[in-house]
């Protein structure tokens, strides 16, 4: 009898560690994942980012060419997914969380400053500007757009439509006219520039009616990537682009071999980490 009650209780005994087991694996805690650009310069500002939350710390000396490589401390154990990043707002609802450049998420109908869970408190060294190919930025042409940007115009139109997800950096705008300009001799003439649909083709259509009334074409051709309209510059194919930023363009020129030079900073755009599966940045910390 007694052997009998032995082996109940050995086998109660058994039941209950696999039981326990079970509860401590299904209790451990779940792995976030944090989908970020895959863009040597936007990664390392999404990195910079989470590090500016508290969420993971940098080795020393890393910067904005900073990868998940580059993280020394990950206490949340985070994830991150590499992805190209107009591509972003569409993994969201596979992530946990996405951080997304504004002007892609203001395409896919988010507003940094009132969606985003955290947001860049300073990106003043990623204004966004007009470029051209070297050689190309004292033309008469090229100082027509860069003044047509520069104006008040522009900047007020940034101030009453993006609700602070983009904000203009020119310190003194114009009249939207470069006094050097001779602008009888440009009347008839095309300027193409390439660009992101938003916010800088939006943008661009301010500037268009401006040099409209000076008889100036602006042509803008809109693209989704961040490759393409520098090679268009590169090659003469198109003028100028305006989409990017000084470091970014840098990378690029390094890593291909491209000329491409900023003319003017027009305006910046907040990076933010956006909620995919979750609600809140709580989640993070458990």
């Amino acid at each position: 009898m007694k052997k009998i009650i032995s082996r109940i209780l050995v086998a109660v005994l058994a039941v209950a560690a696999i039981f326990s087991l079970t509860a401590c694996s299904g209790s451990a805690k779940k792995k976030i994942t944090v989908a970020i650009p895959n863009d040597t310069t936007n990664e390392a500002r999404a990195l910079l980012l989470l590090e500016d939350l508290g969420y993971i710390k940098l080795k020393d000396g890393a910067g904005i060419t900073a990868t998940p490589l580059d993280i020394a401390e990950n206490p949340y154990n985070l994830e991150f997914k590499e992805v190209e990043a107009a591509q972003l707002p569409n993994v969201r609802g596979d992530v946990d969380y996405a951080v997304i450049n504004s002007n892609y998420a203001i395409s896919a109908g988010l507003n940094p400053a009132r969606d985003a869970l955290g947001i860049e408190g300073s990106a003043s060294a990623y204004g966004n500007i007009l470029a051209v190919k070297e050689g190309n930025e004292g033309s008469d042409l090229i100082k027509a757009l860069k003044a047509a940007l520069e104006s008040q115009a522009v900047a007020d139109f940034i101030t009453a439509t993006y609700d602070g997800a983009v904000i203009s950096i020119v310190d003194d705008p114009t009249d939207g006219y470069d006094a050097s300009v001779d602008y009888a001799a440009l009347a008839g003439k095309t300027v193409t520039v390439a660009a992101s649909p938003t916010p800088h083709a939006e943008i661009l259509a301010v500037a268009k009616d401006i040099l409209a009334a000076k008889d100036i074409t602006l042509d803008i051709k809109e693209f989704t990537d961040y490759v393409q309209p520098n090679n268009v510059v590169e090659s003469g194919e198109i003028d100028a682009n305006y989409f990017q930023h000084i470091p970014y363009l840098d990378d690029f020129n390094t890593e291909n071999g491209t000329h491409i030079i900023s003319v003017s900073a027009i305006h910046v755009e907040p990076l933010g980490i956006y909620g995919g599966k979750q609600t809140s940045l709580d989640a993070i910390k458990g």
